[in-house]
Parts: C-alpha cells; sequence; structure tokens
C-alpha cells in the first residue's frame, strides 16, 4: 500500500476534481467551437483560426486556474509522461486519468444536449482526413503531442529562466491545431477524443488518438528530461534503477524504489504549480537534501 501514500488525502481529491473539473470545462467549450452555426452542411467544419484559438485559450485558462491545485494536466498523456519521468507516482496518475476521462465525456454530452440536432455534425469528433492513409495519422499525431509535451517539460523547468507556462503550453496548442485540425482533428489528447467518440458512437480509427498521443508524450518528457536538460541526480538514479532491476534477491527483483523516500501524504500533489520530488543521500550520518522540481502540465 506505500504505492498508495497520499491518495487519501483531501488536498488529492480536491485535485483529483480539479482535473475533473478543468477537462470537462476545456472539451465542453472547445467541441463547441467546432460546431458551424452559419453553414448549411452541418458536417462543414467552423472556422480553422477560431478552433485553434478556442483550445489554445482555453488550456491558458484551464492553468491558470486549476494550475496550482492539480497541475492542471487535462490530458491523460501528459499525466503518463510525468509518470514515466518520476513526477507523479503510478497510483495518483490512475485517478487523474479517470477523472479526466469521465470530464470529457460529460462535457462532450453537455454540449450534445444543448446543441441543436440538425447543426451538430459530428461534435468535434476527431478523423483521419480521408486523403490520408492510417500511417500518416498516426505520424502527425506523434509529432504534435511531442511539440505539446516537448513545450510543457521546457517552460516548466526551473533551469528555464524566461518562462510563462500558461501561455506557452496555450500557444503550443494552437500552433498544433492550426497545423493538424486538417489532417487528424489535431487530438493531442486521448480524452478530448474519448469524449466525442462516445458521445456519438464513433470510433473509426479511435485507437490512433488513445495510443499514439502517450507515445508522442513519453518521448517528449524522456527527450527533454534525460537528454536536452537532464537532472544529474535523477540520471544517476536511473542508472541504479536499471542496474539493480536486472539483479535478484532470493528469487525476487529488487524493487526499484527501494532506494528512494515515500513522501508523506502529499508527497507528489502538486502545489503552486510545484511537484517535489525528495531524493534522500544514502550513508551513515548523512541528511539528505530535498530537491524541487518544478511542472505545470496540462492537454
Amino acid at each position: 500500500m506505500v504505492a498508495f501514500k497520499g491518495v487519501w488525502t483531501q488536498s488529492f481529491w480536491k485535485a483529483v476534481s480539479a482535473e475533473f473539473l478543468g477537462t470537462l470545462i476545456f472539451v465542453l467549450l472547445g467541441l463547441g467551437s467546432t460546431i458551424s452555426w452559419t453553414s448549411a452542411d452541418s458536417s462543414q467544419p467552423a472556422d480553422l483560426v477560431l478552433i485553434s484559438l478556442c483550445f489554445g485559450y482555453g488550456i491558458v485558462t484551464m492553468v491558470h486556474c486549476f494550475g496550482h491545485i492539480s497541475g492542471a494536466h487535462i490530458n491523460p498523456a501528459v499525466t503518463i509522461a510525468l509518470v514515466c519521468t518520476r513526477k507523479l507516482t503510478l497510483a495518483k496518475s490512475v485517478f487523474y486519468i479517470i477523472a479526466q476521462c469521465l470530464g470529457a465525456i460529460l462535457g462532450a454530452g453537455l454540449l450534445y444536449l444543448i446543441t441543436p440536432n440538425d447543426i451538430s455534425g459530428n461534435l468535434g469528433v476527431t478523423m483521419i482526413n480521408e486523403r490520408l492513409s492510417i500511417g500518416h495519422g498516426l505520424l502527425i499525431e506523434l509529432i504534435i503531442t511531442f511539440q505539446l509535451v516537448f513545450t510543457i517539460s521546457a517552460s516548466c523547468d526551473p533551469k528555464n529562466k524566461d518562462r510563462l507556462p500558461a501561455l506557452a503550453i496555450g500557444i503550443s496548442v494552437v500552433f498544433g491545431h492550426l497545423f493538424a485540425i486538417n489532417y487528424t482533428g489535431a487530438s493531442m489528447n486521448p480524452a478530448r477524443s474519448l469524449g466525442p467518440a462516445v458521445i456519438m458512437w464513433k470510433w473509426d480509427n479511435h485507437w490512433i488518438y488513445c495510443i499514439v498521443p502517450i507515445i508522442g508524450a513519453i518521448c517528449a518528457g524522456a527527450a527533454y528530461n534525460y537528454i536536452y536538460c537532464p537532472d544529474a541526480d535523477f540520471k544517476q538514479h536511473l542508472k541504479e534503477a536499471l542496474k539493480k532491476a536486472k539483479q535478484k534477491t532470493n528469487g525476487k527483483y529488487i524493487e526499484v524504489g527501494d532506494n528512494r523516500s515515500q513522501v508523506d501524504t502529499d508527497d507528489l500533489i502538486l502545489k503552486s504549480g510545484t511537484i517535489h520530488v525528495i531524493d534522500i543521500e544514502q550513508g551513515e550520518g548523512k541528511k539528505g537534501k530535498d530537491s524541487a522540481s518544478e511542472i505545470l502540465s496540462t492537454v
């Protein structure tokens, strides 16, 4: 049960509810921008710039509102990338992802209820352009999600002195949408695609929007944290973890996290846009040093 340490706290459930509410608002308003009220053919999408700005400004707003409460991930791919870079525990990420998916489904459902049937169209369901192959769609979603999560990592890095996380992340979302709407619908977010897919029950090539953004997010997080701007202590711990994972003790593999401290209750809850990871230097008579690494995440 050590993995669930810090889960049963009031502050954590506030963070989970913030992810639910933030994703609900983001999906509801973002999908609303895809509906065309002026075109006689409701299947035609609204203005590309309008959609891009709505999703981008939506992220800026949600990060500003919920960043200090939950980190404002609003995106399962971002949450999983943080788990892979050891900035969030696996147990906590499960609750985050469930909240994000439920929020997206409810947001899409509310939009469906308040929108006239003759203009709702496909409710912003993400689909690959019929002129493209599945491979093209896969590559595009991988690229735009990579640039989004790389932007998140860079803009929230405390070593980056010139940073405005909310604005930078929002511009990154606009950037991805302006390029990819006509190609794949520019998802970058499994929850954003899941919501309308459930409500409209359209699942054409949906696996791409579930799996590929996660792969792109993990690659971006790994590239930034391990290659372009690595943390020396984290890099050393990774080497030790990989070495110990190959060793056996009494027929069982050694736990990778055995030499890491588990922070009490609110150990990895994002506070004021910051995740605190505590490293303990091993050795007799030595006290550990606390090192805080900051990240603020979204979409």
